[in-house]
């Protein structure tokens, strides 16, 4: 597996979101001004793009927020989420991140919480869509 870190959206991220998100899931409003932004990590699996998220530090608080972790649907079940956040995590903890933060979908909240993850505060609405706000501390690992 290769990760490449982008300053600016990539194509290959732009795809993989589009396909899971808004083809797979059926979210129309997936690109936002925080694409502006962001950092954007994309790994591939030899020449081929097979997952993405995105990520910025929030100045208000210090932590990082994660979003928008999409895998390709060839590749889902093979630990590739897990592997993404892994890395993303070693890319904050190494820009000095204390903690991240992350607006999961609610129906994924048990793999965010196998990958040491904790939800606060009360569930919310994204496109219709239950979503919970979850944070882990890097310093625990």
């Amino acid at each position: 597996m290769n990760v490449m870190i982008y300053d600016k959206l990539p194509e290959e991220a732009q795809k993989i979101r589009e396909t899971v998100f808004m083809k797979e899931q059926g979210f129309c409003e997936e690109f936002d001004e925080v694409d502006e932004y962001a950092r954007h990590l994309v790994l591939y699996d030899g020449t081929i793009p097979i997952a993405t998220c995105r990520f910025f530090r929030k100045e208000s608080c210090g932590d990082y927020t994660v979003g928008r972790i999409a895998v390709v649907k060839a590749y889902r079940g093979k630990k590739i989420g897990a592997f993404l956040l892994k890395e993303v995590e070693t890319v904050i903890r190494n820009s000095g991140g204390k903690g991240i933060r992350l607006h999961a979908q609610y129906s994924a909240r048990e793999f965010y919480r196998k990958q040491g993850y904790d939800g606060y505060g009360e569930i919310d609405l994204d496109e219709n869509c239950p979503h919970i706000w979850m944070r882990k501390d890097l310093a625990e690992g």
